[in-house]
């Protein structure tokens, strides 16, 4: 039986969901496909960092969608080139960058260019813009999705939010919210990195540093464009933009804050954000609770940042939503009926409570030691190392990394 499928949000995720169902469906299994999208015309320019994507969640879900050889044109496998460092630059980790073709690499792509990519493979008139979602709800056995200023559209056998952190999908079977996470900061730029700001260019190796320390960080992020992303984030209460004392949306005063939040670090780090132009973009951070699921209902269901939000500190959420489309698009495919279809969203969605529960617990996890913890990174940053590889070795590869991991550090902190 032919489906008719909406999907609310334009996203990365929301776009590959539809292309994976274009790309293998056939006329028997879906009717139609539709993305409902609230901004008013198609504009990536500006729309995020880079995303490192993983060989068995993202890379896989381009490789299914029919979009690895374009992936091919824009992934920069020397973007995977990392540092982790202290206040005063003192490199605990420096990792070099990797090689196209090498297996189990991570090449990073930028957002912008990623949700471009799946933009561009779906057919014409697939993505109805300025359409923003109020409500969806069932009416005679069939999902209505309500717009605001724009008329209901109605006869959807199911309704996927992909419409990220505050997704009017997910009222829609819960009334959980993503809450505050401690965490807020400033977003820069500082465009054309190698001719303007060739030390800073040179330092961050076309990938990214994270320096972090007494409860503040400072993460640079080469872009395909050969502009460095910028982050400096701490520790702030909820309604920091109104008590700060200064202008978060004016970077020159944003700047001048910075000076004085972090006069004790290495100069070098100082630059980052001094070198910075165009806009500083104040930011929070939010997430969902650890755990957070909801009960079934029919007909509507969540992938990505709607179902799980979480904070950057792992760099796991668009490989975890790509993974959710992976999944997803392959329980609609296995369905012949609505009866069918139901049940197969309903085991999709049970086993995205485990992936997600298990994937937001480590983040967590990789946010507490970086930003929690005192007189990080040179205490706990075994843990840190350690726990960010716990999933690519698995338990026994963790048994033998671990007295290698703290002999290393234990050499180093005493030379260091």
């Amino acid at each position: 039986m032919p489906f008719k499928i909406a999907v609310i949000g334009a996203g990365p995720a929301g776009c590959l969901l539809a292309r994976l169902l274009a790309h293998k469906s056939s006329p028997s299994t879906i009717a139609d496909i539709t993305i409902f999208e609230a901004e008013s015309a198609p504009d990536f320019r500006s729309q995020g960092g880079t995303l490192d994507l993983h060989e068995r969640t993202g890379q896989r879900a381009l490789r299914e969608a029919g979009l690895w050889d374009e992936f091919q044109k824009h992934a920069r496998y020397d973007g995977e080139a990392m540092k982790l460092a202290d206040k005063k630059l003192l490199c605990y980790v420096s990792m070099g960058a990797g090689k196209k073709g090498n297996i189990g690499g991570r090449p990073e792509i930028d957002r912008p260019i990623l949700r471009s990519v799946l933009y561009d493979s779906l057919g014409e008139g697939v993505v109805s813009w300025g359409h923003k979602v109020r409500s969806a709800e069932e009416v005679e056995g069939k999902m209505t999705v309500h717009f605001v200023g724009r008329p209901s559209e109605s006869g959807f056998d199911l309704v996927v939010g992909a419409d990220e952190t505050w997704s009017k999908t997910r009222t829609s079977v819960t009334d959980v919210k993503p809450f505050y996470s401690g965490i807020a900061g400033h977003a820069f730029n500082i465009p054309d990195a190698k001719s303007t700001q060739p030390e800073l260019y040179d330092l961050i190796n076309r990938g990214s540093l994270f320096a972090w320390s007494d409860g503040k960080n400072i993460m640079a992020q080469q872009q395909g464009d050969g502009a460095i992303n910028v982050y400096a984030f701490g520790l702030r209460s909820e309604d920091w933009r109104r008590t700060c004392g200064y202008d978060v949306d004016d970077l020159e005063a944003t700047k001048r804050a910075c000076r004085d939040e972090y006069a004790d670090w290495d100069l070098r780090l100082q630059a980052f954000i001094q070198a910075a132009e165009g806009k500083a973009v104040p930011r929070e951070l939010f997430m969902l609770p650890i755990g957070h699921s909801w009960s079934h209902k029919r007909g509507v269901t969540l992938v990505g940042d709607a179902a799980h939000t979480m904070t950057p500190f792992a760099g796991e959420g668009v490989n975890l939503a790509m993974e959710d489309c992976l999944e997803l698009a392959a329980a609609i495919f296995k369905s012949n009926s609505p009866e069918g279809l139901d049940a197969n969203v309903r085991e999709f969605e049970k086993d995205m409570f485990v992936r997600m529960e298990k994937t937001a617990q480590l983040t967590y996890d990789m946010m507490s030691a970086m930003m929690f913890v005192e007189d990080s990174p040179r205490n706990g940053i075994e843990k840190y190392i350690l726990r960010a590889a716990s999933d690519e070795f698995g338990w026994l590869g963790k048994m033998v990394l671990t007295p290698i991991v703290y002999a290393y550090f234990f050499v180093f902190k005493l030379i260091w």
